[in-house]
């Protein structure tokens, strides 16, 4: 390993083949764990290899980002570090470079820059940033994609519309400045969460995420395990929705109001005596523990 530098080599360095860099960060631009669950996804099926990691140790507060301890029955008790880490695919002759981890909790620019430093010593050109973030829409309707960037012309194709968005930004946002700045040709796509499901890991956003990056890239990679898992939950949220009044009611009128594309009313517009989101989301949550609880008995 070479440890000169935050970007700690795992392996030897090459150029890759039309190289580009796909990231993710775990955090405030990972509702539903969406992102990072769509990257991961890539690289699973993809069979990825690891390329680098990012040292944590100038990027992280680990009081509020503590490292974690685990045993291992082989090497005993294992101390795992927040991680960002580098994975490099062959997709039909070309490389995917992908980034997945946490969002740092310091020295973004720096963090950044080393990200673009590394992605140019590969000979990368693209970039696409993926996030996710939540917003006021159903489960039972399409997920909504949104984006920006110089080669968002070629995922425009796929449903991605334009984001208009102002406002405060994570390391998502940053990297995309950045990498245009130092004239990486880069888009970033977002993926909307229903806000009461921003607690889970939300298997339909994933997968819009993961084939929104495969078809933008044309590349070719099953993600037949991912659209399964994301109809296995679909269905377990319809069933937790059908068995309560209150929750239905709910439902049905963000079903309206996204239907009639109201961009402009707000949740507090929806019927006064619906359940709110938060409650919504404790209902999902009561349901999966009770549903692991009945998957261990004996």
């Amino acid at each position: 390993m070479d440890d000169t530098g935050p970007v700690q080599r795992l392996t030897a360095d090459r150029p890759l083949r039309s190289g580009v860099l796909v990231t993710a960060f775990a955090g405030w631009n990972d509702a539903g764990e969406a992102a990072t669950g769509a990257v991961d996804a890539i690289g699973h099926l993809a069979d990825a290899d690891p390329s680098a990691q990012i040292d944590p140790e100038e990027f992280f507060d680990f009081q509020a980002n503590r490292p974690s301890t685990h045993l291992d029955p082989d090497v005993g008790r294992v101390l795992e570090w927040p991680h960002n880490r580098f994975h490099v695919a062959d997709v039909g002759g070309r490389d995917l470079l992908l980034l997945s981890g946490t969002e740092p909790n310091l020295r973004w620019r720096t963090f950044a820059n080393a990200v673009l430093s590394y992605a140019t010593e590969l000979e990368v050109r693209s970039i696409i940033c993926v996030g996710a973030l939540q917003v006021d829409a159903p489960h039972t309707r399409p997920v909504q994609l949104t984006g920006r960037g110089a080669s968002l012309t070629t995922v425009r194709t796929l449903g991605v519309r334009r984001s208009d968005y102002e406002g405060p930004t994570g390391i998502t946002g940053v990297l995309t400045h950045l990498a245009l700045q130092r004239g990486f040709d880069t888009c970033s796509i977002w993926a909307g969460v229903p806000h009461y499901l921003a607690g889970t890991t939300y298997a339909a956003a994933a997968h819009s995420l993961a084939d929104a990056v495969t078809r933008s890239l044309d590349i070719d990679v099953d993600l037949q395990p991912l659209s399964e898992a994301a109809s296995s939950q679909q269905r377990e949220i319809a069933e937790v929705v059908a068995g309560d009044d209150d929750l239905s009611t709910y439902v049905a009128e963000l079903e309206e109001r996204v239907d009639a594309e109201d961009e402009a009313a707000g949740i507090d517009e929806l019927h006064a005596e619906s359940v709110t989101g938060d409650e919504l989301a404790a209902a999902f949550e009561r349901y999966l523990k009770e549903r692991d609880e009945r998957a261990g008995e004996p």
